[in-house]
């Protein structure tokens, strides 16, 4: 496969990855601006903070599956190296989108729909994990974090060293973009899931 086609699927990646759901759904749900409500983050945490269910699920598997497709579409046409640019594409994207002057989400949702297009199995035990510890901390931020730290782990166990040094990148990329979590988790402020 070409180099430029790799070129490609990163910028099919970005572009889908740079869709921000929860803002484009929140308007049409006929919230307020999204980014003037609790963290002002664009993704589905933030979404459910408007009282809007269905709104959050609805932005957290679009958050999800756009990775997933950018994958997908990538891969059929160019194979694992162009999977790999894409994945890295739609991950940056949702981080910094173009439409958005590149204040995007913290990317959780976008990290697991890639998971699921390059090898699904790392992001069923995400999965899990997040579940494990969300039931025994209530802190959705702690739990996105302990399982994107295993995640590289695992992908170097099961036999995948490329996959693994990429997720080292994205995992280090959504703990920068969770340094205000990590602060609060540390000081003992940071709020718990169902608490008001």
């Amino acid at each position: 496969m070409s180099e430029a086609f790799l070129v490609v699927a990163f910028l099919i990646g970005y572009l889908l990855g740079s869709i921000p759901f929860g803002l484009v759904l929140t308007k049409l749900g006929g919230t307020q601006d999204l980014r003037s409500i609790g963290s002002g983050n664009i993704g589905a945490t933030n979404v459910l903070r408007t009282g809007r269910k269905g709104l959050a699920a609805t932005t957290l598997i679009g958050d999800m599956l756009k990775g997933t497709f950018a994958v997908i579409i990538a891969g059929y046409f160019g194979g694992a190296n162009a999977a790999m640019l894409a994945a890295l594409g739609a991950f940056l994207g949702h981080l910094f989108p173009v439409w958005l002057k590149f204040q995007g989400g913290k990317g959780v949702a976008t990290y697991i729909g890639v998971l699921i297009g390059l090898f699904w199995p790392a992001a069923l035990m995400f999965c899990l994990i997040w579940l494990a510890t969300a039931v025994t901390t209530r802190y959705s931020s702690l739990s996105a974090l302990v399982a994107a730290f295993v995640t590289p782990l695992f992908l170097w166990w099961f036999g995948h060293p490329a996959l693994a040094s990429l997720f080292v990148v994205l995992t280090l990329l959504l703990f920068w973009k969770h340094s205000e979590n990590i602060k609060r988790l540390q000081a003992g402020t940071e709020g718990r899931i169902g608490a008001n």
